[in-house]
């Protein structure tokens, strides 16, 4: 039995095997080869199992999120039996006598060569999936395929940290926890296992390289530890504290229904946080009162190419059509930073957290950001839509959005296609849109606190970086001011204001943001029913 300690970034327990992600840095090396013709079983053992790997992935993503978003992976299938590709690979095994992996690499970089030169756009985009094509394939060569997810049974997920684009991909329905070596509280593994009302570990020194999938373990959020291999009587008190657990989540299942009203009757909205269509399950769930938060840069993760506008249409109509009545804020697309998407070429920057990202890529690339306009205001007929805008640094900026805004009406006016302009609103997460919030209060419909970035910006910390955690004061009486400047310039111009951020969900804050004035709190779907609770015992 082995016992970690780890800092805790969601409360709850766990008990089930566990599966290990390593990340997969091997190069890919050139080798002699004596058995030309068992180099070429391998190759072909390995394009199999790649075939195998995308059907699943055709057919998951048919069922999640329709035909259009699942065709890329039969693109991806018909690459990989293009009889030019292949050949190529064949030929360099054969005449140069390599190993398999070094072939694939080689013809696959000199493939995406071919197709980066050329003047069709079309054909320029297929560069980088058969870059991902032979990416996959010498993964399966050398035995580091990525887990299927679908395959494995409910598991605790072991890794080193995990990206936004790795946990997109993750199926939901089979994860117990998540233990990390690296990552913050603010981390996306953090936010999903929030969503997820599951248990979540950061910086536990494991050995990733010893650990074996299958291993039994527990996860306890409340104590902070992970135990592998435990034994019978710590197995048991684990299984007595599940139960508990189970016991306090049927208790708070009685506040469904209810409203979100403090005992001297002021009522608080009280929203949801997702970052995909299928999280509106968690939503619905946990007694919503609509989506306060839905992060759209999701819909460009785990991908080859942007997302078109009849993808990103049915998405966001789907969640609409699903929430009824209830309210649905769309943020616009905020890539950059620590998401980041190959396709978008935004390349390295210094310090990424202060660069192109969010609102400047949408300004900069009004192409991206109207393809996401044209697609959520024909959404907006479907259902009770809000766009909101990130990292507005000034009032221009706004300006600038309105201007494309109206652009892209027109061009919808002339093509005949119905759509209406819905609210429209900006999150304030830097000190500069909090200094100006009584003039931006002017020009928009409402405010959203992003707490998480507004808290990195203020008290100059990267919120990614775990050894400043113990800097990081989330409670500094500097960024409660500024939320309480916001409010009230909001409120100055009969403007509603909210948080967003994960502090939203800090049931410690509550009663002060309720004596603030706070008009709504969108949070994780699992910090719901808590909340309905904390705020109905609030004077």
């Amino acid at each position: 039995m082995i016992r970690l300690a780890g800092k805790s970034v969601y409360k709850g327990i766990a008990m089930g095997p566990i599966v290990v992600m390593k990340k997969n840095e091997s190069q890919v090396k050139r080798m002699k080869v004596e058995d030309i013709q068992a180099e070429l079983a391998r190759l072909q053992t390995g394009i199999e199992a790649s075939q195998a790997q995308l059907g699943k992935l055709y057919e998951k993503a048919l069922k999640e999120v329709g035909e259009a978003s699942a065709a890329i992976f039969e693109v991806h299938q018909m690459m990989l039996e293009d009889e030019d590709y292949v050949e190529a690979i064949t030929a360099m095994i054969s005449d140069e006598s390599v190993n398999a992996e070094y072939a694939v690499a080689q013809t696959g970089d000199n493939f995406a060569e071919m197709f980066a030169s050329m003047d069709d756009e079309y054909m320029k985009a297929r560069a980088a999936d058969v870059k991902d094509i032979s990416n996959r394939l010498i993964q399966n060569l050398m035995g580091t395929a990525e887990i299927d997810f679908s395959e494995i049974e409910p598991s605790i997920i072991c890794a080193e940290d995990l990206t936004p684009s790795e946990t997109v991909q993750m199926d939901k329905e089979k994860i117990l926890g998540f233990v990390t070596i690296h990552g913050s509280a603010n981390s996306h593994t953090s936010i999903l296992a929030r969503m997820m009302n599951i248990p979540a570990l950061i910086g536990v020194p494991m050995d990733l390289e010893k650990l074996e999938n299958g291993t039994k373990a527990i996860v306890d959020g409340m104590t902070g530890e992970v135990i592998f291999e435990p034994t019978g009587m710590v197995s048991q008190d684990a299984q007595k504290k599940i139960a508990q657990e189970q016991e306090k989540l049927r208790l708070l299942q009685e506040l469904k229904g209810k409203d979100n009203v403090t005992k001297s009757g002021r009522h608080i909205n009280v929203y949801a946080n997702i970052g995909g269509v299928k999280d509106v399950s968690y939503v619905l769930d946990n007694d919503a009162g609509g989506i306060g938060l839905f992060r759209s840069e999701f819909l460009y993760l785990g991908r080859d190419d942007f997302p078109t506008e009849e993808e990103q249409f049915q998405a966001y109509k789907t969640v609409l059509q699903t929430m009824g009545k209830k309210k649905v804020i769309i943020r616009t697309l905020d890539i950059g930073a620590d998401k980041k998407v190959d396709y978008f070429n935004l390349g390295e920057e210094e310090n990424p957290a202060l660069g192109y990202r969010a609102i400047r890529i949408c300004l900069k690339q009004p192409d991206i950001f109207k393809t996401q306009l044209r697609a959520l205001l024909r959404a907006s007929n479907h259902g009770n839509l809000s766009i909101m805008y990130p990292m507005i640094i000034s009032v221009d900026e706004v300006k600038k959005i309105y201007e494309i805004v109206n652009e892209v009406a027109a061009e919808l006016d002339e093509e005949g296609i119905p759509y209406k302009i819905p609210e429209q609103g900006i999150m304030i997460e830097t000190p500069a849109s909090v200094m100006v919030s009584d003039e931006l209060a002017q020009l928009v419909d409402f405010f959203s606190i992003g707490s998480n970035d507004l808290t990195q910006y203020t008290l100059a910390i990267d919120r990614q970086n775990e050894r400043l955690s113990d800097f990081c004061d989330t409670h500094h009486p500097a960024i409660l001011r500024m939320i309480q400047m916001v409010i009230d310039n909001a409120h100055k111009y009969g403007k509603w204001a909210g948080i967003c951020g994960e502090l939203g969900g800090d049931l410690e804050l509550t009663e002060t943001f309720v004596k603030m004035g706070i008009d709504e709190l969108s949070v994780s779907p699992s910090t719901i029913l808590p909340l309905r609770k904390k705020i109905r015992e609030t004077e």
